[in-house]
């Protein structure tokens, strides 16, 4: 059963996790597991609740962007058979995944590595954004 309050999440994305619940209930899952795995989906997909005063450990735009593109891929490969080390073409989709992780200071250091300019007055999306 899914914890916690779900008046921080957006009327989309509400309807959203009653949509997959919907579709994992026809398929034959129990209830309670089919609600838990919508709201799974919900907060893989979009980072969780989007309303103010959500959890405080919120991402950027940015970063929400690069890692619903890098679960989007990874479950196409994964439909096609692909092993996530097959070495595919997006390889570079995962390190996008690993710079949103990082500190602003560290995007800086991998800036200078690359000499981005511009990046001393650059914001961490704006260097997100410079590197990917």
């Amino acid at each position: 059963m899914p914890r916690g309050e779900k008046t921080k999440y957006t009327d989309k994305q509400q309807r959203k996790a009653e949509h997959i619940e919907e579709s994992y209930e026809k398929r034959g899952v129990p209830e309670d597991e089919a609600e838990a795995r919508a709201w799974a989906t919900v907060n893989k997909q979009s980072g969780g609740g989007e309303r103010k005063g959500g959890s405080g450990r919120s991402k950027g735009e940015t970063a929400k962007r690069a890692e619903r593109k890098d679960s989007a891929h990874r479950t196409a490969d994964a439909r096609q058979g692909k092993s996530p080390n097959k070495g595919s073409a997006r390889s570079s989709t995962s390190t996008s995944t690993a710079l949103a992780d990082m500190t602003r200071d560290q995007l800086m250091e991998k800036a200078r590595e690359r000499d981005i300019r511009g990046r001393s007055k650059m914001r961490k999306n704006e260097l997100l954004r410079a590197l990917s």
